[in-house]
């Protein structure tokens, strides 16, 4: 498995085995994926088109967009998550969903662990590159994070999502702090915004 690319051989795998045991869905854009116990922490859930975001649902903190193929709640079933999750669609997505018990059942029934493992050592590697950017830096180096998180995005996406909402949700940085950087971020021409969206990014200092 190459480094931080996605194990999408071993996402396969999985979705093969798991998908005849879930309950589908499509989801429209700016729609939330509901359950029948409206508890995210007790599903597995298998995105296999599309993008959704992740919320805490305790505080509304974005924990960002994740584009398909994805799972989410892979080992839910193993220790009990008591939070809880918010998942939306930010464009029209379709997947399914299982109890987290279920699919433990079906991993040890298919002998599926190599690619769990495969699959959940990717997310947490992912989990501790968004770590190193978010965790115990200033204000302008968690900006400056999320805006390069951004410019990878496709066009259609970046034309929806405003840079301040979405850097605020992501940071908790205040929403005057976050307009200083991008104004100044702007007249030095490092990027380029229209409405509120990002269009493009030349370069960014490392430092402000």
């Amino acid at each position: 498995m190459t480094h931080l690319c996605k194990p999408l051989n071993e996402f396969n795998v999985l979705d093969k085995h798991l998908s005849a045991y879930g309950t589908h869905f499509i989801c429209h854009e700016g729609e939330s994926l509901s359950f029948g116990d409206d508890q995210t922490s007790n599903h597995t859930v298998i995105i296999q088109q599309g993008i959704i975001s992740l919320s805490r649902k305790y505080n509304d903190t974005l924990l960002g967009f994740l584009a398909a193929p994805f799972i989410a709640g892979l080992s839910a079933g193993a220790i009990k998550n008591s939070i809880d999750y918010v998942i939306s669609a930010e464009n029209e997505c379709c997947g399914y969903y299982l109890p987290a018990e279920e699919t433990l059942r079906l991993l040890d029934q298919g002998q599926l662990w190599r690619e769990a493992f495969y699959w959940l050592t990717w997310q947490h590697r992912m989990l501790e590159k968004r770590d190193m950017h978010l965790v115990g830096t200033n204000n302008y180096n968690q900006i400056r994070s999320t805006l390069l998180t951004m410019e990878q995005w496709d066009d259609a996406l970046r034309s929806r999502i405003g840079v301040i909402n979405y850097i605020q949700r992501r940071t908790h940085i205040s929403r005057s702090v976050i307009a200083e950087v991008l104004s100044a971020l702007r007249q030095g021409s490092y990027i380029e915004m229209h409405k509120g969206k990002l269009i493009s990014i030349n370069r960014l200092p490392y430092d402000y």
